[in-house]
């Protein structure tokens, strides 16, 4: 027996869901009895082990000698996607480092169905790349070989924040006008849509979803900008040469702060290069720290830091980041207030997107009965009040922020693929 299932794969977490014999949309449990699965790998060089998710992050955590791979879909429709990463003495692609996190999603699933995968309707942001339609065609081209390569004989795909409106639907008792806000890892979207229990059951909803728009932000922007805030000025950013005629190159702190970059700092020439950059400094101290943290390969640990400050800060109106290089230490107090300021940028252009949003379908903001916010970043405060505040009449439904994409892509997918 073959079955059809949404996959929704993330930049930060993935799932895969399917439709059962109730009728009702349930994901499949893909990591310990867990729905959701960090879209992470680990190459272990020490024992030659591929290891995926919340094992992969241990794995990293401990010290073992390897390579992690994170934030992979920021790279579809990029330059970066024709780069290769060195895994001991194989050059691996991005396409295939994908292939290889999509295929381990659908052994899990099906060894807990008990049942083929062939089937799928696949998640995708409303742009991969932001006003480049050659390029956001490209990017879905090169994720669907991707699936493809790993047994989906059949594709289709579906914007991510309709899906979340799929799975709204399903608790709506009369009709509702809906901007669904989905704020993910690497792309924010928005959605104006139709949702009621008698349009539910069409096979056709394109006249229901009244406008789209999307921006390439997201939680691990989010990230960055914290990072090169508040962190790396305490190796050294911003700060200049000996001689004082310049500051030091920006370039290496921006790998340093971005996911899917941090692996381009482990070259032997950008170690070259920051060495030169510390004998340069005028606090070569710092840049001596940075380059510790650079040999000992700590990129990813000190941006999961920077990720776990902004997260407490959700809650809290100030906190601390410590983190340990060799002997010393990286610290500095973070709070909610320069986060706000360090994003203050990124959260205009959601709100001009937005008003785009808006614009294209012809109506204000008190025509918005819901506003639904789904997505780990509609958790941070700096951003949720500023799109409250946008539809001050609308009710604010949270869903599962991060489950809800997938259950409404499992619903897809029975509408596309049948029971």
């Amino acid at each position: 027996m073959t079955l059809a299932c949404g996959l929704d794969f993330g930049t930060s977490n993935s799932t895969l869901g399917r439709v059962g014999a109730t009728g009702q949309p349930q994901l499949v449990p893909l990591e310990a009895g867990q729905a959701t699965i960090p879209s992470v790998l680990f190459f272990g060089f020490e024992d030659d082990q591929l290891y995926f998710g919340r094992q992969a992050v241990a794995e990293y955590v401990t010290g073992a000698d390897g390579r992690l791979m994170r934030s992979l879909k920021s790279v579809l429709g990029t330059a970066l996607f024709g780069d290769t990463t060195r895994v001991k003495a194989r050059r691996l692609g991005f396409g295939e480092i994908i292939g290889l996190f999509v295929g381990e999603l659908k052994r899990r699933a099906e060894a807990e169905l008990g049942a083929e995968l062939t089937r799928a309707v696949v998640g995708r942001p409303v742009q991969f790349v932001d006003d480049d339609p050659a390029a956001d065609r490209q990017a879905q081209s090169q994720l669907e070989a991707a699936v493809k390569a790993q047994g989906f004989a059949e594709i289709a795909f579906q914007f991510e924040p309709i899906a979340a409106a799929l799975d709204y639907e399903r608790q709506v008792s009369a009709e509702r006008l809906a901007l669904i806000v989905d704020l993910g890892g690497g792309t924010s979207d928005f959605s104006l849509v139709r949702v009621s229990p008698e349009r539910a059951g069409r096979p056709d909803r394109s006249d229901d979803i009244l406008s789209t728009a999307g921006v390439h932000i997201g939680g691990t922007d989010f990230d960055r900008l914290l990072s090169m805030a508040q962190v790396m000025p305490e190796l050294g950013l911003g700060s200049k040469t000996r001689d004082g005629k310049r500051h030091l190159p920006v370039a290496p702190y921006y790998d340093l702060s971005t996911w899917h970059r941090i692996n381009r700092l482990y070259d032997a020439q950008a170690l070259r290069d920051l060495r030169s950059t510390m004998r340069e400094a005028v606090e070569a101290e710092r840049v001596e720290t940075m380059m510790m943290l650079v040999e000992d390969r700590l990129g990813h640990r000190l941006i999961g830091a920077v990720e776990a400050a902004k997260i407490a800060l959700s809650d809290s109106a100030t906190t601390d980041l410590a983190f340990p290089v060799r002997a010393r230490q990286i610290h500095t107090e973070i709070t909610a207030a320069q986060l706000g300021e360090a994003l203050e940028a990124s959260v205009a252009k959601l709100e001009d997107t937005i008003a785009e949003t808006m614009r294209r379908a012809g109506l204000g903001s008190e025509a918005v009965d819901s506003l639904i916010l789904t997505g780990g970043s509609t958790l941070v405060p700096a951003v949720s009040t500023r799109l409250r505040a946008l539809f001050p009449a609308a009710e604010v439904i949270r869903t599962d922020v991060l489950g809800s994409v997938g259950l409404g892509l499992a619903l897809e997918s029975r509408r596309i693929f049948g029971a």
